[in-house]
């Protein structure tokens, strides 16, 4: 199938990438690496007189350490997010679950802006960037800008909070506290160019009991593929605050993660399935952020 009729727009400047959103309105869409939206137009899922290429605005590309923690342009490519001694270093879980999508010909095109534009619920780096209690950088016509929370972001199913014209700028991660840690896990049909069938993130955060070892000070925990967003799991995290970190909390709270779920049956699997996918997950994560909490290595 073809990719459609569109006029190909290539602004020099955000501020002209925003107007020409404004200007055109639904009927126009951004392009960074292009590994969703020309899938879209060959399939027929998107159907867009407008196309605003992004590439060749300068800043929106790289990663730059900021006063509370690190920030990532919109069109750096997965796998230059993935590589990124910065964001190594910031939150590894990030660069792992990375590279777990596709394969790197496909990272070497995505870009971690286009991945949560698309507001797909399969994507991968939102509940891990909502886990790290991260935030996007939105800027819009005439120069407004606004910051949202990650969690915030995708509103329903490639619906996102964006407004004509307004362009994702920067998703940024907070410096992580000390004794925290995350673990991002999948499970795909196949190794390489698969979706997930489902995800988990966890992150922790631990203090010392006296007595009783290691003891829960704060958790987050996202799910990914099950549900019409990043899905987080307040009855699992509730279930592990105060409680000591041993794998029997663990696999409780998994269990309440997977009763959280809200997934749905497809050709990769039912809803059943998922549910009990997202219960071994959450325990793999769990017992790994954990690991890395109190080691001391985020």
């Amino acid at each position: 199938m073809s990719l459609g009729n569109f006029n190909l727009h290539h602004p020099a400047t955000l501020s002209e990438a925003c107007a020409l959103g404004a200007r055109f309105g639904r009927s126009a869409a951004y392009l960074a690496g292009g590994t969703e939206l020309l899938v879209d137009l060959r399939s027929g899922r998107k159907n867009v007189a407008e196309v605003i290429a992004l590439g060749g605005i300068p800043g929106l590309r790289g990663v730059r350490e900021t006063a509370d923690g690190i920030a990532i342009g919109a069109t750096t490519p997965l796998q230059e997010v993935a590589d990124s001694p910065l964001v190594r270093a910031a939150f590894p879980a990030l660069s792992e679950g990375i590279a777990t999508m596709a394969g790197r010909q496909v990272r070497n095109l995505g870009t971690i802006g286009g991945n949560f534009s698309c507001g797909v619920p399969c994507s991968d780096t939102p509940p891990i960037v909502c886990a790290a209690a991260g935030r996007v950088a939105l800027v819009g016509p005439g120069g407004t800008e606004r910051e949202v929370a990650a969690g915030k972001f995708v509103l329903a199913p490639r619906i996102t909070v964006l407004q004509p014209g307004e362009i994702l700028t920067e998703v940024r991660l907070p410096r992580q506290p000390a004794r925290s840690g995350a673990s991002f896990q999948r499970f795909s049909l196949r190794k390489g160019s698969a979706l997930a069938v489902a995800s988990v993130v966890a992150w922790l955060r631990l203090d010392d009991a006296p007595r009783d070892g290691a003891v829960i000070a704060e958790a987050r925990l996202y799910m990914g593929a099950v549900g019409p967003v990043a899905l987080p799991a307040p009855n699992a995290v509730a279930a592990l605050v105060g409680r000591p970190a041993t794998a029997a909390a663990f696999t409780a709270a998994a269990q309440l993660a997977a009763a959280e779920a809200q997934p749905i049956s497809d050709l990769r699997g039912s809803a059943g399935f998922r549910r009990e996918v997202v219960a071994v997950l959450a325990a793999r994560a769990l017992q790994a952020a954990a690991a890395r909490a109190s080691g001391g290595v985020r």
